[in-house]
Protein backbone atom coordinates (compact mmCIF):
# COMPACT_ATOMS: atom_id res chain seq x y z
CA UNK A 1 0.00 0.00 0.00
CA UNK A 2 1.37 3.22 -1.06
CA UNK A 3 2.19 5.87 1.61
CA UNK A 4 0.34 8.81 2.57
CA UNK A 5 1.29 11.83 3.87
CA UNK A 6 -0.79 14.10 6.27
CA UNK A 7 -1.03 18.07 7.21
CA UNK A 8 -0.59 17.31 11.27
CA UNK A 9 -0.72 20.99 12.16
CA UNK A 10 -0.97 24.11 11.24
CA UNK A 11 0.33 27.62 12.86
CA UNK A 12 -0.62 31.01 11.44
CA UNK A 13 1.05 34.39 12.17
CA UNK A 14 0.30 38.21 10.87
CA UNK A 15 2.14 41.12 11.56
CA UNK A 16 1.13 43.49 14.73
CA UNK A 17 0.10 46.58 12.31
CA UNK A 18 -3.34 47.25 11.32
CA UNK A 19 -3.45 48.96 8.42
CA UNK A 20 -6.79 48.36 6.17
CA UNK A 21 -8.70 51.56 7.29
CA UNK A 22 -5.40 53.53 7.36
CA UNK A 23 -4.93 52.68 3.26
CA UNK A 24 -8.40 53.18 2.65
CA UNK A 25 -8.24 57.24 3.47
CA UNK A 26 -4.46 56.85 2.50
CA UNK A 27 -5.43 56.12 -0.86
CA UNK A 28 -8.57 58.00 -1.35
CA UNK A 29 -6.20 61.05 -0.96
CA UNK A 30 -4.60 60.62 -4.30
CA UNK A 31 -8.09 60.95 -6.31
CA UNK A 32 -10.04 63.54 -7.27
CA UNK A 33 -13.40 63.84 -5.17
CA UNK A 34 -15.73 62.29 -7.95
CA UNK A 35 -13.03 59.31 -8.06
CA UNK A 36 -12.95 58.96 -4.19
CA UNK A 37 -16.29 58.45 -4.04
CA UNK A 38 -16.15 55.64 -6.55
CA UNK A 39 -13.33 54.16 -4.87
CA UNK A 40 -14.99 54.56 -1.16
CA UNK A 41 -18.37 52.85 -2.76
CA UNK A 42 -16.15 49.93 -4.55
CA UNK A 43 -13.51 49.20 -1.39
CA UNK A 44 -16.58 48.66 0.80
CA UNK A 45 -17.86 45.78 -1.35
CA UNK A 46 -14.45 44.01 -0.92
CA UNK A 47 -15.35 41.95 1.92
CA UNK A 48 -12.46 42.86 3.69
CA UNK A 49 -12.06 44.71 7.64
CA UNK A 50 -8.78 44.06 8.80
CA UNK A 51 -4.81 43.89 6.84
CA UNK A 52 -1.47 43.62 8.97
CA UNK A 53 1.40 44.80 7.10
CA UNK A 54 5.30 44.52 8.57
CA UNK A 55 5.33 48.47 8.40
CA UNK A 56 3.92 50.76 10.87
CA UNK A 57 1.51 53.29 9.30
CA UNK A 58 2.02 56.96 9.86
CA UNK A 59 0.12 59.06 11.70
CA UNK A 60 -1.62 60.91 9.36
CA UNK A 61 -3.07 59.31 5.94
CA UNK A 62 -2.66 62.41 4.32
CA UNK A 63 0.54 63.84 5.42
CA UNK A 64 3.66 63.42 3.54
CA UNK A 65 4.75 59.70 3.89
CA UNK A 66 2.49 56.22 3.72
CA UNK A 67 4.78 54.89 7.11
CA UNK A 68 5.68 55.98 9.97
CA UNK A 69 9.85 55.56 8.96
CA UNK A 70 9.10 57.87 6.24
CA UNK A 71 10.31 55.34 3.50
CA UNK A 72 7.14 55.51 1.37
CA UNK A 73 7.43 59.29 1.02
CA UNK A 74 5.00 60.79 -1.36
CA UNK A 75 6.58 61.66 -4.76
CA UNK A 76 9.82 59.64 -3.70
CA UNK A 77 8.72 56.19 -3.21
CA UNK A 78 11.58 53.70 -2.28
CA UNK A 79 13.28 51.71 -5.50
CA UNK A 80 13.00 47.44 -5.62
CA UNK A 81 16.54 47.24 -3.67
CA UNK A 82 15.53 49.11 -1.02
CA UNK A 83 12.16 46.74 -0.69
CA UNK A 84 14.35 43.87 -1.09
CA UNK A 85 16.53 45.00 1.77
CA UNK A 86 13.50 45.56 3.85
CA UNK A 87 12.04 42.18 2.89
CA UNK A 88 14.94 41.14 3.74
CA UNK A 89 14.72 42.14 7.74
CA UNK A 90 10.93 41.62 8.10
CA UNK A 91 10.36 38.50 6.18
CA UNK A 92 12.52 36.46 8.67
CA UNK A 93 10.55 37.56 12.26
CA UNK A 94 7.59 37.13 10.44
CA UNK A 95 8.67 33.77 9.43
CA UNK A 96 9.75 32.55 12.64
CA UNK A 97 6.40 33.76 14.44
CA UNK A 98 4.42 31.07 12.47
CA UNK A 99 7.01 28.77 13.18
CA UNK A 100 7.15 29.19 16.43
CA UNK A 101 3.44 28.98 16.59
CA UNK A 102 3.40 25.06 15.97
CA UNK A 103 5.85 24.73 19.11
CA UNK A 104 7.41 22.03 17.49
CA UNK A 105 10.38 22.12 20.72
CA UNK A 106 12.53 18.96 20.84
CA UNK A 107 10.72 18.28 17.74
CA UNK A 108 12.80 20.70 15.76
CA UNK A 109 15.83 18.60 15.18
CA UNK A 110 13.49 16.07 13.84
CA UNK A 111 12.33 17.59 10.49
CA UNK A 112 14.45 16.57 7.71
CA UNK A 113 12.92 18.77 4.98
CA UNK A 114 12.12 23.00 4.77
CA UNK A 115 10.03 24.14 1.86
CA UNK A 116 9.41 27.88 1.60
CA UNK A 117 7.27 29.98 -1.00
CA UNK A 118 7.10 33.36 -1.05
CA UNK A 119 6.53 35.71 -4.14
CA UNK A 120 7.30 39.19 -2.77
CA UNK A 121 10.88 39.20 -1.89
CA UNK A 122 14.43 37.60 -2.98
CA UNK A 123 17.87 37.31 -1.23
CA UNK A 124 20.53 35.46 -1.04
CA UNK A 125 22.01 33.73 1.72
CA UNK A 126 17.89 33.60 1.72
CA UNK A 127 15.22 33.10 4.36
CA UNK A 128 15.74 29.53 4.14
CA UNK A 129 18.92 29.41 6.47
CA UNK A 130 18.03 32.50 8.06
CA UNK A 131 15.14 30.32 9.20
CA UNK A 132 16.94 26.92 9.63
CA UNK A 133 18.98 29.23 12.18
CA UNK A 134 16.32 31.17 14.37
CA UNK A 135 14.30 28.07 14.74
CA UNK A 136 17.23 25.45 15.35
CA UNK A 137 16.00 22.93 12.51
CA UNK A 138 19.49 20.54 11.27
CA UNK A 139 22.38 22.03 9.82
CA UNK A 140 22.05 19.22 6.93
CA UNK A 141 18.28 20.28 6.27
CA UNK A 142 16.87 19.76 2.88
CA UNK A 143 15.60 23.05 1.82
CA UNK A 144 13.33 24.14 -1.38
CA UNK A 145 12.52 28.29 -2.33
CA UNK A 146 9.41 27.58 -4.03
CA UNK A 147 9.57 31.37 -5.60
CA UNK A 148 7.65 33.99 -7.71
CA UNK A 149 4.05 31.43 -8.29
CA UNK A 150 1.84 33.84 -7.14
CA UNK A 151 -1.06 32.69 -4.42
CA UNK A 152 -1.49 29.09 -5.62
CA UNK A 153 2.43 28.05 -3.97
CA UNK A 154 1.21 26.63 -1.05
CA UNK A 155 -0.54 23.81 -3.48
CA UNK A 156 2.55 23.27 -4.90
CA UNK A 157 4.00 23.09 -1.99
CA UNK A 158 1.92 20.64 -0.07
CA UNK A 159 2.00 18.52 -3.71
CA UNK A 160 5.93 19.00 -2.97
CA UNK A 161 5.66 17.49 0.72
CA UNK A 162 3.46 14.38 -0.28
CA UNK A 163 6.34 13.29 -2.65
CA UNK A 164 8.42 13.66 -0.53
CA UNK A 165 6.98 11.83 2.56
CA UNK A 166 5.72 8.85 -0.16
CA UNK A 167 9.59 8.74 -0.91
CA UNK A 168 10.52 8.22 2.42
CA UNK A 169 7.85 7.83 4.79
CA UNK A 170 10.27 8.89 7.80
CA UNK A 171 10.78 12.65 6.56
CA UNK A 172 9.23 15.32 8.51
CA UNK A 173 8.71 18.48 6.29
CA UNK A 174 8.05 21.67 7.84
CA UNK A 175 6.27 24.11 5.10
CA UNK A 176 6.89 27.92 5.34
CA UNK A 177 4.52 30.65 2.79
CA UNK A 178 5.72 34.37 3.88
CA UNK A 179 4.11 36.70 1.87
CA UNK A 180 5.53 40.74 2.40
CA UNK A 181 2.57 41.77 0.35
CA UNK A 182 1.92 45.47 1.66
CA UNK A 183 5.75 45.96 0.76
CA UNK A 184 4.88 46.82 -3.03
CA UNK A 185 2.35 49.54 -2.09
CA UNK A 186 3.01 51.60 -5.49
CA UNK A 187 2.27 55.63 -5.86
CA UNK A 188 -0.68 55.89 -8.41
CA UNK A 189 -3.38 58.11 -9.19
CA UNK A 190 -5.12 55.06 -11.31
CA UNK A 191 -8.48 54.00 -9.74
CA UNK A 192 -8.08 50.02 -10.78
CA UNK A 193 -4.34 50.02 -8.80
CA UNK A 194 -5.42 51.58 -6.30
CA UNK A 195 -8.17 48.87 -5.61
CA UNK A 196 -6.30 46.25 -6.53
CA UNK A 197 -3.96 47.44 -2.95
CA UNK A 198 -7.12 47.12 -1.22
CA UNK A 199 -6.71 43.30 -1.48
CA UNK A 200 -3.48 42.77 -0.13
CA UNK A 201 -1.88 42.28 3.56
CA UNK A 202 1.39 40.34 5.20
CA UNK A 203 0.91 36.71 6.42
CA UNK A 204 2.62 33.67 7.38
CA UNK A 205 1.59 29.96 7.82
CA UNK A 206 3.66 27.04 8.60
CA UNK A 207 2.67 23.65 8.54
CA UNK A 208 4.13 20.41 9.77
CA UNK A 209 3.57 17.45 7.08
CA UNK A 210 4.68 13.82 7.73
CA UNK A 211 3.59 10.13 7.19
CA UNK A 212 1.99 10.25 10.56
CA UNK A 213 -1.82 9.21 10.44
CA UNK A 214 -3.54 12.35 11.73
CA UNK A 215 -5.03 15.93 10.59
CA UNK A 216 -5.50 16.12 7.12
CA UNK A 217 -4.68 13.52 4.45
CA UNK A 218 -3.74 14.98 1.24
CA UNK A 219 -4.99 12.90 -1.41
CA UNK A 220 -4.76 14.11 -4.87
CA UNK A 221 -3.84 17.27 -7.04
CA UNK A 222 -4.28 18.69 -9.85
CA UNK A 223 -3.29 21.83 -12.11
CA UNK A 224 -5.51 23.66 -14.56
CA UNK A 225 -4.27 26.04 -16.74
CA UNK A 226 -6.09 28.53 -19.04
CA UNK A 227 -3.51 29.95 -20.99
CA UNK A 228 -5.27 31.54 -23.53
CA UNK A 229 -6.15 33.80 -20.48
CA UNK A 230 -2.95 34.26 -19.46
CA UNK A 231 -2.84 38.44 -19.78
CA UNK A 232 -5.15 38.61 -16.97
CA UNK A 233 -2.85 38.33 -13.90
CA UNK A 234 0.52 39.51 -14.21
CA UNK A 235 2.98 39.64 -11.56
CA UNK A 236 6.18 41.76 -12.84
CA UNK A 237 9.65 43.21 -10.95
CA UNK A 238 9.98 46.48 -11.87
CA UNK A 239 12.51 49.39 -10.48
CA UNK A 240 9.89 50.45 -8.54
CA UNK A 241 8.85 47.10 -6.85
CA UNK A 242 6.38 44.32 -7.89
CA UNK A 243 3.74 45.56 -10.19
CA UNK A 244 0.59 43.84 -10.04
CA UNK A 245 -1.92 43.89 -12.86
CA UNK A 246 -5.40 42.14 -11.83
CA UNK A 247 -7.59 42.35 -15.21
CA UNK A 248 -11.22 42.56 -14.16
CA UNK A 249 -12.07 39.87 -15.84
CA UNK A 250 -9.86 37.35 -13.65
CA UNK A 251 -13.31 35.79 -11.70
CA UNK A 252 -15.20 35.35 -15.12
CA UNK A 253 -12.07 33.38 -16.04
CA UNK A 254 -11.97 31.29 -13.25
CA UNK A 255 -15.96 30.26 -13.26
CA UNK A 256 -15.47 29.24 -16.78
CA UNK A 257 -12.57 27.15 -16.10
CA UNK A 258 -13.85 25.46 -13.47
CA UNK A 259 -16.81 24.46 -14.95
CA UNK A 260 -14.95 23.47 -17.90
CA UNK A 261 -12.56 20.83 -15.75
CA UNK A 262 -15.00 20.33 -12.67
CA UNK A 263 -15.35 16.44 -13.22
CA UNK A 264 -11.43 16.47 -13.43
CA UNK A 265 -10.80 18.72 -10.44
CA UNK A 266 -13.21 16.74 -8.48
CA UNK A 267 -12.16 12.98 -9.37
CA UNK A 268 -16.11 12.75 -10.90
CA UNK A 269 -17.70 13.92 -8.10
CA UNK A 270 -20.82 16.10 -7.57
CA UNK A 271 -19.63 19.45 -5.80
CA UNK A 272 -22.36 18.41 -2.85
CA UNK A 273 -20.59 15.52 -2.36
CA UNK A 274 -17.59 17.60 -1.17
CA UNK A 275 -17.73 17.98 2.44
CA UNK A 276 -15.33 20.76 2.72
CA UNK A 277 -14.12 23.55 0.41
CA UNK A 278 -10.64 25.39 1.29
CA UNK A 279 -10.60 28.06 -1.76
CA UNK A 280 -8.08 30.41 -1.81
CA UNK A 281 -10.01 33.92 -0.96
CA UNK A 282 -8.31 36.24 -3.55
CA UNK A 283 -11.12 38.62 -3.57
CA UNK A 284 -15.01 38.84 -2.76
CA UNK A 285 -15.73 38.71 -6.79
CA UNK A 286 -13.24 35.24 -7.22
CA UNK A 287 -14.98 33.72 -4.34
CA UNK A 288 -18.52 34.42 -5.34
CA UNK A 289 -17.45 32.86 -8.92
CA UNK A 290 -16.07 30.01 -7.57
CA UNK A 291 -19.32 29.24 -5.29
CA UNK A 292 -21.50 30.03 -9.29
CA UNK A 293 -19.45 27.47 -11.02
CA UNK A 294 -19.99 25.03 -8.58
CA UNK A 295 -23.03 25.88 -7.55
CA UNK A 296 -22.41 26.11 -3.77
CA UNK A 297 -25.08 26.94 -1.10
CA UNK A 298 -23.38 30.30 0.73
CA UNK A 299 -22.34 28.39 3.43
CA UNK A 300 -19.55 26.03 1.34
CA UNK A 301 -17.17 29.19 1.57
CA UNK A 302 -17.66 30.63 4.82
CA UNK A 303 -14.20 29.85 6.55
CA UNK A 304 -12.79 31.79 3.21
CA UNK A 305 -14.99 34.48 3.34
CA UNK A 306 -14.10 35.16 7.36
CA UNK A 307 -10.30 34.72 6.48
CA UNK A 308 -10.54 37.15 3.53
CA UNK A 309 -12.43 39.23 5.98
CA UNK A 310 -9.61 38.84 8.62
CA UNK A 311 -6.46 39.55 6.62
CA UNK A 312 -7.35 40.44 2.80
CA UNK A 313 -5.10 38.78 0.60
CA UNK A 314 -2.14 37.15 1.83
CA UNK A 315 -1.10 35.44 -1.52
CA UNK A 316 0.67 32.04 -1.17
CA UNK A 317 0.31 31.97 2.92
CA UNK A 318 -4.32 32.83 2.74
CA UNK A 319 -5.12 29.18 1.49
CA UNK A 320 -3.38 27.59 4.34
CA UNK A 321 -5.26 29.69 6.79
CA UNK A 322 -8.06 28.45 5.59
CA UNK A 323 -7.13 24.87 5.58
CA UNK A 324 -5.95 26.08 9.85
CA UNK A 325 -10.10 26.15 9.93
CA UNK A 326 -9.91 22.42 8.10
CA UNK A 327 -7.97 20.99 10.71
CA UNK A 328 -10.62 21.69 13.51
CA UNK A 329 -13.73 19.26 11.23
CA UNK A 330 -14.63 15.80 12.24
CA UNK A 331 -13.26 13.18 10.80
CA UNK A 332 -13.76 11.23 7.59
CA UNK A 333 -14.82 14.39 5.24
CA UNK A 334 -13.82 14.86 1.90
CA UNK A 335 -12.48 18.55 1.05
CA UNK A 336 -10.87 20.41 -1.63
CA UNK A 337 -8.61 22.89 -1.83
CA UNK A 338 -8.01 25.08 -4.53
CA UNK A 339 -6.11 28.26 -5.70
CA UNK A 340 -5.38 30.84 -8.43
CA UNK A 341 -2.79 32.74 -9.73
CA UNK A 342 -0.80 34.13 -12.85
CA UNK A 343 -0.76 31.86 -15.49
CA UNK A 344 -4.23 31.59 -15.45
CA UNK A 345 -3.77 29.04 -13.45
CA UNK A 346 -5.92 26.62 -10.52
CA UNK A 347 -4.12 24.42 -8.24
CA UNK A 348 -6.43 22.21 -6.82
CA UNK A 349 -5.93 19.27 -4.20
CA UNK A 350 -8.39 17.33 -2.47
CA UNK A 351 -7.82 15.86 0.91
CA UNK A 352 -9.78 14.25 3.96
CA UNK A 353 -9.95 14.65 7.35
CA UNK A 354 -8.35 12.07 9.73
CA UNK A 355 -8.78 11.35 13.60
Amino acid sequence: MPVKAYINRIATAVPEHEVHQFYLRYAASMLTADRRRIFQRMAGLAGIEHRFSCFAPALDPEGPSADLAGIFRRGAFPGTAARMAMFSQAAPVLAQKAVDGLRLGEEASRITHLIITTCTGFSAPGIDLDLAARCGLPDGIERTMIGFMGCYAAVNALKLARHIVRSDPQSRVLLVNIEVCTLHLRETTELEKLLSFCLWGDGCAATLVTGEPHGIELDSFRCTVADERRELMTWDIGDRGFDMFLSGQVPAAIQEALRCNQDAILGGRRPDAIDLWAVHPGGRTILDAVERALNLAPAALQPSREVLRRYGNMSSATVMFVMEEMLKAPSELLGCGMSFGPGLTAETMLFRTVS
